[in-house]
């Protein structure tokens, strides 16, 4: 299998994707933030703000410097974005969806979107905690383009 980012040299390009039509993309990632009991309950509370409305904010701005921050990503006119943060046992799950009519896919920024997000959280909160995981930033599913669709089990 080629990995399509690099050329016959082995030197990292971007991929040409003009050929390729313009179809509807669609791609869902999420992540966990690993809190304390403590840091959960005061949440709420948290003197900066309510961390998981700016952890949303954040998330959402982030999907739209995606090509900033990851060398060889296209840079996308995304027709949608959106970024969840719920608290649940243990922590908080971020899910992200972005979405874009283009020659290529958007599964990075709805995984720079769950990861910035993530990482606000945790900015938010590490004056409470300062044993904060960030775990399982994931693809769970995409769609559209050559490939189709794909879901994680």
């Amino acid at each position: 299998m080629k990995l399509s980012h690099y050329d016959d040299e082995g030197r990292a390009h971007m991929v040409d994707v003009g050929a390729k039509p313009a179809t509807r993309r669609e791609a869902r990632a999420r992540a966990f933030v690993e809190l304390s009991p403590a840091a959960l309950a005061a949440l709420p509370t948290n003197p900066k703000g309510n961390p998981l409305e700016v952890a949303r904010f954040a998330g959402i701005q982030a999907a739209k410097q995606t090509a900033s921050l990851i060398p060889m990503c296209h840079p996308l006119a995304l027709s949608f974005i959106d970024v969840e943060a719920r608290i649940v046992e243990g922590g908080v799950e971020i899910g992200a969806t972005a979405a874009t009519v283009a020659g290529t896919g958007v599964e990075m920024e709805a995984m720079t979107a769950a990861s910035i997000a993530a990482l606000t959280v945790y900015d938010m909160t590490k004056a409470l905690d300062k044993g904060i995981r960030i775990r399982e930033v994931e693809l769970v599913s995409k769609s559209g383009g050559k490939s189709g669709e794909w879901r994680r089990s």
